[in-house]
């Protein structure tokens, strides 16, 4: 396979599945698997794939699995998250409050869907039979993204949140890793210097970002020493991600966790340890969800407009359905440090 036929459709017209296939290196058939969200695919022919049909910018014939999206009358977010998540995390009944408020200006309902495993299938069936004129992709992540495969329905599609790989869709995130650093730095002019990292996973955009601020904030200040755990979003996973911190650090005097959720987990496990916060362990969050005012001590966080990030993804869907000139390929909005009493 040469760059050249990777990167060029015969005589320039529209790409074909065959032509993303040989670009990829690939069956016919695993490519088409791909492109309707089979999971029995490899990560790397699924990347593969997904490269070469952004690249090629193939998009699906839709006409023959129903009517035109100009006929479709609703917006379609789709969760790539389990239920737990969905159900636990405020984020997500936050932010699609914001797109269903947003998009009832235009007289639009928003249908909503999660998608895990092998419902992907059934989900690009959907998509694809024209039910929908647009998706906004929620929580993308791990090595099969569902941006990859949808970006090729030639729908209007708007991500919520940095992909972690880039499929030529625009996307709208907040400052994560900007928020991140200013939440350690706060720590760090209060005189904390064993400060460690409760991390969200490290497959999503907003835990590899806020992990990055993090490190940003402690390297600049020149210290080496970056103590770091692992959660899985839920106050659970947050509070042995506390325990094996200050079993590894006795004299940790602060913590950053990635989100409101992980920090109350940590103040719940630094409660059971006898540590006072913050008077031994400073906490921060980030989201300034309600439970940032709820938890006792309340909590230092960061803000991120969820709201705002709501409702700038519809604007964004519903100016490409309209045909309208590209505007911003990413919007980052601004985070705000909010002190409280933690730290």
């Amino acid at each position: 396979m040469t760059d050249g036929s990777a990167s060029t459709p015969h005589s320039g017209g529209p790409a074909t599945l065959a032509e993303v296939a040989r670009a990829a290196g690939v069956s016919i058939a695993t490519a088409s698997r791909v492109l309707n969200n089979s999971s029995q695919v490899s990560a790397e022919a699924y990347q593969r794939v997904c490269d070469a049909a952004s690249r090629l910018g193939y998009r699906r014939r839709r006409a023959a699995w129903g009517r035109s999206s100009a006929g479709a009358r609703a917006v379609a977010a789709v969760v790539h998250a389990g239920h737990r998540l969905v159900f636990t995390e405020p984020f997500f009944a936050r932010f699609l409050g914001a797109v269903e408020t947003e998009l009832a200006r235009y007289d639009l309902p928003l249908l909503v869907t999660n998608v895990s495993g092998t419902l992907a299938e059934t989900v690009g069936r959907y998509l694809r039979a024209g039910n929908v004129a647009g998706v906004i992709i929620v929580s993308d992540h791990g090595p099969l993204p569902l941006s990859g495969s949808l970006a090729a329905l030639g729908l209007p599609i708007t991500v919520v949140g940095r992909p972690l790989h880039p499929y030529q869709l625009p996307y709208v995130d907040a400052d994560n890793r900007g928020g991140a650093r200013a939440a350690v730095e706060h720590l760090l002019g209060k005189g904390y210097r064993s400060i460690g990292h409760i991390a969200a996973p490290p497959d999503t955009g907003p835990g590899a970002d806020r992990l990055a601020g993090y490190r940003d904030a402690l390297q600049a200040s020149g210290l080496t020493d970056l103590p770091v755990a692992y959660g899985d979003w839920s106050q659970a996973s947050a509070a042995h991600a506390m325990q094996r911190l200050l079993e590894q650090r006795p004299q940790l005097d602060a913590v950053f966790a990635a989100s409101d959720v992980m920090a109350a987990g940590a103040v719940r496990y630094l409660r059971q340890a006898g540590r006072r916060i913050p008077d031994d362990v400073a906490v921060v969050g980030f989201d300034d969800h309600a439970l940032a005012a709820q938890v006792r001590p309340a909590l230092t966080t960061v803000r991120q407009p969820v709201e705002l990030m709501g409702a700038t993804c519809v604007r964004s869907l519903l100016s490409a359905a309209a045909g309208d000139p590209p505007g911003e390929f990413a919007t980052v909005l601004p985070t705000e440090l909010v002190i409280r009493d933690s730290a």
